[in-house]
Protein backbone atom coordinates (compact mmCIF):
# COMPACT_ATOMS: atom_id res chain seq x y z
CA UNK A 1 0.00 0.00 0.00
CA UNK A 2 1.61 3.64 -1.27
CA UNK A 3 0.51 6.50 1.35
CA UNK A 4 0.84 9.77 0.30
CA UNK A 5 0.59 12.07 3.03
CA UNK A 6 0.29 15.20 0.72
CA UNK A 7 -3.31 14.51 0.51
CA UNK A 8 -3.34 15.58 4.06
CA UNK A 9 -1.70 19.20 3.27
CA UNK A 10 1.88 20.32 3.01
CA UNK A 11 1.97 21.77 6.50
CA UNK A 12 1.21 18.74 8.89
CA UNK A 13 0.64 20.03 12.51
CA UNK A 14 -1.77 19.61 15.55
CA UNK A 15 -2.86 16.74 17.23
CA UNK A 16 -6.44 17.09 16.16
CA UNK A 17 -5.36 17.02 12.67
CA UNK A 18 -3.10 14.15 12.59
CA UNK A 19 -5.90 12.14 14.35
CA UNK A 20 -8.54 13.45 11.86
CA UNK A 21 -6.19 12.17 9.10
CA UNK A 22 -5.77 8.45 10.56
CA UNK A 23 -9.57 8.21 11.39
CA UNK A 24 -9.94 9.52 7.49
CA UNK A 25 -8.07 6.86 6.46
CA UNK A 26 -9.43 3.84 8.47
CA UNK A 27 -10.92 2.11 5.33
CA UNK A 28 -7.84 1.65 3.72
CA UNK A 29 -6.42 0.38 6.25
CA UNK A 30 -8.62 -2.25 6.90
CA UNK A 31 -7.64 -3.96 3.78
CA UNK A 32 -3.93 -3.94 4.79
CA UNK A 33 -2.66 -7.62 5.19
CA UNK A 34 -0.49 -7.94 8.37
CA UNK A 35 2.67 -8.40 6.12
CA UNK A 36 1.79 -6.74 3.32
CA UNK A 37 4.64 -3.18 2.28
CA UNK A 38 3.43 -0.11 3.40
CA UNK A 39 5.24 2.85 1.80
CA UNK A 40 4.62 6.26 3.77
CA UNK A 41 5.43 9.05 1.19
CA UNK A 42 6.67 12.62 2.16
CA UNK A 43 7.22 14.46 -0.75
CA UNK A 44 5.84 17.63 -0.80
CA UNK A 45 5.54 17.69 3.13
CA UNK A 46 6.73 21.72 4.20
CA UNK A 47 6.33 21.16 7.35
CA UNK A 48 5.86 17.84 9.98
CA UNK A 49 5.33 17.98 13.86
CA UNK A 50 5.83 15.35 16.23
CA UNK A 51 2.14 15.87 17.38
CA UNK A 52 0.62 15.65 13.80
CA UNK A 53 3.10 12.19 13.30
CA UNK A 54 2.18 10.69 16.25
CA UNK A 55 -1.19 10.53 15.61
CA UNK A 56 -0.88 9.22 12.08
CA UNK A 57 2.47 7.25 11.62
CA UNK A 58 2.97 5.84 15.18
CA UNK A 59 0.05 3.86 15.48
CA UNK A 60 0.78 2.52 11.80
CA UNK A 61 4.08 1.69 12.69
CA UNK A 62 2.77 -0.17 16.17
CA UNK A 63 0.46 -2.62 14.25
CA UNK A 64 2.36 -3.33 11.12
CA UNK A 65 6.17 -4.12 10.91
CA UNK A 66 6.78 -3.70 6.98
CA UNK A 67 6.64 0.47 6.41
CA UNK A 68 9.31 2.12 4.19
CA UNK A 69 9.08 5.66 4.57
CA UNK A 70 9.97 7.42 1.13
CA UNK A 71 11.28 11.04 0.80
CA UNK A 72 12.75 11.85 3.96
CA UNK A 73 15.22 14.39 3.05
CA UNK A 74 13.39 17.33 4.37
CA UNK A 75 14.56 18.57 7.74
CA UNK A 76 11.15 19.42 9.21
CA UNK A 77 10.23 15.29 8.28
CA UNK A 78 13.68 14.32 9.88
CA UNK A 79 13.72 15.97 13.36
CA UNK A 80 9.93 14.81 13.51
CA UNK A 81 10.81 11.17 12.79
CA UNK A 82 14.06 11.82 15.11
CA UNK A 83 11.71 12.81 17.53
CA UNK A 84 9.06 9.80 17.72
CA UNK A 85 12.52 7.25 17.45
CA UNK A 86 13.90 9.01 20.84
CA UNK A 87 10.06 8.60 22.34
CA UNK A 88 9.58 5.32 21.14
CA UNK A 89 12.87 4.06 22.62
CA UNK A 90 12.78 5.72 26.06
CA UNK A 91 9.36 4.06 26.50
CA UNK A 92 10.58 0.83 26.10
Amino acid sequence: MYISLKKFGTTLVSRPSGKEAFLASQPLFTEIKDNEKIEIDFEGIAVLTPSWADEFITPLQEKYKNITLLNTDNPSVQATLSTLEKSKNSQR
